[in-house]
């Protein structure tokens, strides 16, 4: 593994010619995604700025073009009519300004008027390396341009630790007013949200304080990609707690869980009505964020990062990493989120093939599991059919245990290479979407997610499912551009 020093990984992006012989090579690539967005070099990482503007959804993600390392990050802008269809727009924002001068971190988006406007953290760092957050904003005017603030509209809190950053911005009609919520850390280390408020989403920023979630005042040491959301008169909190292990997760100490309940916004108070739960229970996922101006009051709109921070894959050799989960339609049932693969997915099946014990490289599998007992499935097995990424559902117990030490490319194990997804209801339906390197599982029409990087060799094609079990599998076209644009 390439041993990075920091004057490579953050080096500026002078012209595009500097990376288009790293672009070529990478197109070659057998764990090159079909239809999830990716980077076109180097690292993607969170999405950010994830919203729909005047009939066209916009995204972009953390870059750093280089490689698949962290180190300066732009935002690469990708574009979509349908959340389906991807297409390359260049780079958002890049670090170009005193108050970002080592990366424009994560934050998010909101259409305003005829504006497109983007909020997130300028990475100040001074000759000391010392760094200072800094929250900003840039508009995407009505001519395409996109044009950064003259200067930031707030910085940090001197009351908090450093790590301040993830903006991400929500109108409230009621109140009419915009809120800011800040992922941050307290002065002795405790994860929180800071939250400010404006009536204008470009100037008169205040900060109105800290939000207070009862009973998780010790919860984490860091709370990265804070989300409020109402879906059907609930109010929805998703948030990634760091530097903490939690039951269930082995070794990892970054998540993504979320709350259901109420928020008062004259307190700035989020109670929850149940204990949290996991957004995902995948070994990759991570960041999520939710797209702003979905107009349904009952559901929501959310991608994520199929990656965790500080974790390591094999395409890393190939100097590129990472990739957008589907985008996901999030309801409410039963106290619960359900979570479902974006409406007209199903557009991108080519013709039905007949399960012959082979996968292909890019497919959609559909399960249907009668008779409520035990079930095994096990994908890219060898011809054996050993091996391979298994997952099995205890009756019983209504666990489904995922277990990658099958495959020929074995990579986080230190994290954890055995995961348990409990479910409230007896298994009987999943959706399966396999894309080259990742593998996302939807459980009992979106009860539960399981979302996992997985990079099979030449041999690793083939699976291995119960009896009983009807399978439906569909190839699935491409639908995302992999052009290259800056």
């Amino acid at each position: 593994m390439k041993q990075w020093t920091r004057e490579e990984r953050y080096r500026v992006l002078q012209s595009p010619e500097e990376i288009r012989d790293l672009y070529e090579k990478i197109r070659s690539s057998v764990y090159r995604q079909t239809y999830h967005v990716q980077p076109m070099t180097g690292l993607s990482s969170d999405p950010n700025g994830f919203a729909l503007h005047q009939g066209t959804w916009h995204l972009c993600y953390q870059w750093c073009p280089w490689g698949a390392v962290h180190g300066l990050k732009y935002w690469y802008h990708v574009t979509s009519p349908d959340l389906i269809h991807w297409e390359n727009a260049g780079i958002g924002l890049r670090p170009d300004r005193d108050y970002d001068n080592r990366g424009n971190h994560s934050g998010s988006g909101i259409s305003v008027g005829d504006r497109l406007v983007f909020y997130y953290t300028g990475n100040h760092r001074d000759e000391n390396w010392v760094r200072t957050p800094y929250t900003c904003a840039a508009v995407l005017n009505a001519d395409g341009k996109l044009e950064k603030l003259d200067a930031p509209l707030f910085g940090p809190r001197d009351d908090y630790s450093e790590h301040q950053r993830d903006p991400k911005v929500v109108w409230n009609g009621e109140k009419q007013k915009y809120y800011i919520f800040i992922g941050a850390q307290t002065a002795d280390g405790r994860g929180c949200v800071l939250v400010y408020e404006s009536a204008e989403p470009l100037s008169g920023w205040r900060f109105a304080g800290q939000l207070k979630v009862p009973g998780y005042e010790t919860f984490g040491g860091m709370w990265e990609c804070p989300y409020i959301v109402n879906i059907s008169g609930k109010d929805v909190l998703i948030f990634s707690p760091q530097y903490t292990r939690l039951p269930g997760r082995a070794e990892s100490t970054n998540h993504n869980v979320y709350l259901i309940g109420r928020m008062d916004y004259d307190t700035l108070t989020f109670t929850p009505e149940g204990p949290y739960r996991f957004l995902d229970f995948g070994f990759d996922f991570y960041a999520a964020q939710g797209a702003a101006n979905v107009d349904d009051p009952d559901k929501a709109i959310l991608i994520a990062w199929i990656g965790l921070p500080d974790n390591h894959y094999p395409t890393e050799e190939e100097d590129w990493e990472g990739s957008m989960t589907l985008p996901r339609e999030l309801r409410i049932r039963d106290g619960r989120l359900l979570q479902t693969p974006i409406s007209g997915i199903e557009a991108l099946r080519g013709a039905q093939i007949v399960p012959d014990g082979t996968l292909p490289g890019a497919c959609e599998l559909e399960i249907e599991i009668p008779g409520g007992g035990d079930f095994d499935l096990n994908l890219f097995t060898k011809a054996d059919g050993s091996g391979g990424l298994t997952m099995h559902y205890d009756a019983g117990k209504r666990i489904c245990t995922f277990d990658k030490r099958g495959m020929d490319k074995r990579f986080n194990e230190n994290v954890g290479a055995v995961l348990e997804l409990p479910l409230d209801h007896a298994l009987n339906t999943m959706r399966i979407f396999i894309d080259r390197s990742s593998c996302e599982y939807f459980l009992n029409d979106g009860e539960a997610t399981f979302t996992t990087h997985c990079f099979p060799t030449d041999r690793e094609s083939g699976y291995v499912i119960s009896d009983g079990a009807k399978l439906q599998i569909w190839p699935m076209n491409a639908s995302v551009t992999d052009e290259f644009v800056i």
